[in-house]
């Protein structure tokens, strides 16, 4: 049990040791699932809860509070990290109304059983008293499912964000202390999970700023004392703005790839581009999703296995198109043997990116002196396309 202001508390759970997050996403720092705990003059409140087989310490930070109702359990989302106990909550608060809007109603309705009459449905803008402390809710969609919202404590200037701002990380501070390394781990959480809704970010951002906000407190990550650090980095990333830098995910499986590569990217640096080679075999998925944010070049290595992408590549290529980055340029370098139709695979595989192709370098065999001049002219390619960056 943690104090954010008097008499609003975090009571929720830190999860120091996992390592994966929906058996996808890694989670070098850990990471933690907020809860908030407000008590009112006349009511009580609890916003969102933990992880189920977390129940144990939520429980016990709730019972540190002292408190013996719990009148309001305010729902912002409905996944399993924010909604997993709160069956536990109702069944030793049986007088705990859950609220929340219609879309994450019929959502916990149908994941968590919880009958209808235990619901109070909110829209947007309603208000909810505690006595001396207002809770406003303010619908946010899309950061990142379509029932999420925020929760407003009007008298504190408090916006409960649930994953909106959030970040996967696992400390003991209860506030922001390490800028850096925080909106590092949230550019990673903001990758994963948010960045194919920009548009829908934008609208939600434009929205939140209309209220006057002293903390921003998300359900994973510490809280923000500084709501400018993260909002202000939101609206870099959801920006038009890519840097001079390209990526390069590969995969090599009798080194002739991983050659054209290494020249590839000692040639881009020559040039002043920043460059970031990514060994599928052995990448972290998280850090080139962090990278993609604002890179303004892809270019996918991949030698050719049955005349087509190795399987790795396809899954590189697969995440980059569902992720949707805002890169502006995109090509393919690689090997083959006998021929095959990998880059026809590779354009069909991110159709959802609106970026330019640049000629890609496709050689047969090891390189040889006649590939490595083409080489040459695509690092010219990439250069004067970064110009316009």
């Amino acid at each position: 049990m943690r104090k954010l202001k008097d008499k609003i508390f975090e009571v929720g759970a830190i999860d120091w040791d996992r390592t994966l997050f929906d058996e996808l996403v890694p989670l070098p720092d850990g990471t933690s699932y907020n809860s908030y705990l407000i008590l009112g003059s006349e009511k009580t409140a609890l916003i969102d809860t933990v992880e189920p087989y977390k129940k144990d310490i939520f429980f016990r930070h709730i019972k540190e509070v002292g408190i013996d109702r719990i009148d309001y359990l305010i729902s912002n989302h409905a996944e399993q990290d924010h909604s997993g106990c709160i069956p536990f909550v109702l069944e030793k608060y049986p007088d705990c109304k859950v609220v929340t809007n219609a879309k994450c109603k019929s959502f916990l309705i149908e994941h968590l059983h919880i009958p209808d009459e235990k619901f109070i449905e909110i829209k947007e803008g309603d208000t909810i008293s505690l006595g001396d402390k207002t809770l406003e809710f303010i619908m946010t969609p899309w950061v990142h499912w379509p029932e999420t919202m925020s929760t407003y404590l009007q008298e504190d200037k408090i916006l409960f964000s649930c994953d909106f701002f959030g970040s996967h990380r696992a400390t003991s501070n209860l506030f922001v202390k390490d800028e850096y390394k925080v909106v590092e781990d949230a550019k990673r959480y903001y990758a994963e999970i948010m960045m194919p809704f920009r548009s829908h970010i934008k609208r939600n951002i434009e929205k939140i700023e209309k209220k006057e906000i002293d903390i921003i407190a998300p359900s994973h990550g510490p809280v923000y004392d500084k709501p400018s650090l993260i909002i202000d980095a939101y609206k870099d990333w959801i920006s038009d703005r890519v840097e001079n830098k390209v990526l390069i995910p590969f995969v090599s499986m009798h080194d002739s790839t991983e050659h054209l590569v290494n020249e590839l990217v000692e040639r881009l640096m020559n040039k002043g581009i920043e460059v970031i080679p990514y060994n599928l075999t052995v990448t972290d998925v998280g850090e080139f999703a962090m990278a993609l944010v604002d890179a303004g070049t892809i270019v996918f290595g991949s030698p050719y296995v049955l005349g087509g992408l190795h399987p790795q590549c396809v899954y590189a290529a697969y995440l980059a198109n569902a992720l949707r980055p805002k890169v502006k340029f995109v090509s393919m370098i690689g090997s083959f043997g006998w021929g095959g139709k990998g880059v026809e695979q590779l354009k069909s595989l991110i159709s959802n990116l609106k970026a330019e192709w640049i000629e890609p370098v496709m050689v047969k065999g090891l390189a040889k002196e006649e590939d490595f001049e083409r080489l040459d002219n695509f690092v010219e390619e990439i250069v004067k396309r970064h110009e316009s960056l």
